[in-house]
């Protein structure tokens, strides 16, 4: 029993070949450029989302701006209309 033992145990090569170690560098060196990569590529993004929201938020200041120049020509205009009811300004965009 102790030989049928021992012909069923495994043994494992630990011979490295040569062009086996040589793969194992190549993919290890793909890993870290890709890696490399696409931390690039993430820096990137964030300098364009960066920008894009400052843009945004230059643009979204310009609109409450414009808003509030319209709201006081709005009030500038009814109040002129007041002033002149018979110049009838504003109803049909005619005088």
């Amino acid at each position: 029993m102790t030989d049928t033992k021992k012909i069923k145990q495994w043994y494992f090569n630990k011979q490295i070949d040569l062009s086996v170690l040589v793969q194992i560098v190549f993919l290890a060196a793909l890993i870290v450029g890709t890696w490399v990569n696409l931390q690039k590529q993430l820096s990137l993004l964030q300098h364009d989302i960066t920008m894009l929201l400052e843009t945004q938020r230059q643009f979204q200041q310009r609109i409450e701006e414009l808003n509030k120049t319209s709201i006081c020509y709005e009030y500038r205009l009814r109040a002129i209309e007041k002033q002149l009811p018979q110049a009838d300004i504003g109803k049909d965009g005619k005088m």
